[in-house]
């Protein structure tokens, strides 16, 4: 049985004092839960107080990006061993927005993987299609095309650290979600592609996230598809209640 995952994107949002109110807003919410995985992300510079304002509860602490260089002249770029450092477990890696607005390659985003698992943080990877791409028939092409390039190299042994989360463009930040049937689709469809690269006591082992305007509202609709195992949350994560509201559900 897969624990669900569910961890909030906060995206560029927050300013010091409202990041760490919400931090502690979650922990109040569900600080202490234990059959749900819970993860917050928050801006790079707010990750310190955020790791402060989470300790002693049950909610981890992620990244938005990470860096695939350990050090080194970089200018604006973070590297595992600093998220480390502040006390963070996992990364984000290839999310939709660090694609299509920043530019990042798959092979980028491979680099990104490798080097995240190998300094000790466990990568959230981002795939998904844009609506052209759907409307076209191609959601399947695109996304296992994403899915055999980001995870290219990574040997079984470590796999199972990669949570994927299919994250369909058209939905992210649009209110607009895919109905459950269309997530459970191409959760599926993913679910089968990792079976035939590594084999399928992995594939049954490992965790898909679903993300693309995610809210209370359907949370348990969501959740009660048989490949989705959790959610990466943008807005709704924003609001303690809205997001406590999120994981209780996906207890249930």
């Amino acid at each position: 049985m897969r624990k669900p995952f569910l961890a909030g994107n906060w995206k560029m949002n927050m300013d010091a004092a409202s990041a760490v109110a919400l931090a502690k807003g979650v922990v109040a919410e569900v600080g202490q839960v234990d059959g749900v995985d819970v993860a917050v992300c928050p801006p790079f510079v707010y990750l310190q107080s955020v790791a402060a304002a989470l300790s002693s509860s049950n909610v981890a602490l992620g990244a938005q990006d990470v860096f695939h260089q350990p050090n080194g002249a970089f200018t604006g770029e973070i590297s595992c061993t600093m998220l480390k450092d502040v006390s963070c477990s996992y990364a984000i890696i290839g999310h939709s927005e660090r694609r299509h607005i920043i530019g990042e390659t798959d092979a980028l985003i491979n680099k990104k993987i490798h080097a995240a698992i190998a300094g000790g943080l466990l990568p959230i990877f981002c795939v998904g299609e844009l609506l052209e791409e759907r409307q076209g028939g191609k959601t399947d092409q695109v996304v296992a095309d994403q899915v055999k390039k980001g995870l290219e190299g990574v040997c079984e042994e470590r796999i199972l650290a990669v949570t994927i989360a299919y994250e369909p463009v058209w939905a992210i930040g649009t209110g607009v979600n895919a109905t459950p049937q269309q997530a459970q689709e191409v959760h599926a469809m993913i679910r089968g592609l990792i079976a035939k690269m590594y084999n399928k006591t992995i594939a049954d082992a490992i965790r898909i996230q679903y993300g693309g305007s995610a809210k209370p509202a359907n949370t348990a609709e969501l959740m009660s598809q048989p490949d989705v195992d959790g959610l990466l949350i943008g807005g709704a994560s924003l609001k303690a209640a809205d997001f406590g509201a999120m994981i209780k559900a996906s207890m249930k």
